[in-house]
């Protein structure tokens, strides 16, 4: 049956990115076990609390819906993972080069989640759920500093392993 109702819509991609969200909190403790770098390993566990919070505040969306909060497969966040855990049983890199494949595979989520709060920012304005974009943009705000704080530590890393080449 085609889907003709925005509402619709927005329930679909708010069941996605819930997925991706509940997906991030079983996927952030291996991650942060797998880093060395303290402030990279610090940054994770901080977002694995946010992304708690932003469970909690999806399954707010989801009530202000009248809704139950179910997740639907979400099949961006789970290619992500398969390349991390390719990339982890393949390659055995060392420590440096697990740092900053890490910083670029929770690079890659945060990006997703972003494209994903602001369609689902712009849809909830659309539908005129005030509440909604509430919730939403906190989510959203936290996905970008996440991003930011990743960018930056694969940065100094990429300047660090520059430095050792050249030393």
């Amino acid at each position: 049956m085609p889907m003709n109702d925005p509402r619709e819509l927005f329930l679909h991609e708010l069941k996605d990115v819930y997925f991706a969200e509940n997906a991030l909190v079983k996927a952030l403790p291996d991650m942060i076990s797998e880093a060395s770098d303290k402030e990279l390993a610090k940054g994770l566990d901080k977002h694995l609390t946010e992304t708690r919070q932003q469970v909690k505040n999806l399954e707010k969306v989801f009530r202000a819906m009248g809704e139950k909060a179910q997740g639907e497969k979400c099949p961006g966040i789970e290619g992500i993972k398969a390349e991390h855990d390719k990339f982890m049983q393949e390659e055995r890199p060392s420590p440096e080069i697990r740092d900053m494949f890490l910083t670029g595979a929770a690079a890659r989520a945060e990006h997703y989640e972003i494209a994903a709060y602001n369609g689902l920012i712009s849809m909830a304005r659309g539908l005129g759920e005030r509440e909604c974009v509430g919730l939403l943009d906190e989510n959203l705000k936290q996905e970008k500093a996440a991003l930011q704080l990743v960018e930056s530590i694969g940065k100094r890393m990429a300047k660090d392993a520059k430095e050792m080449a050249h030393a």
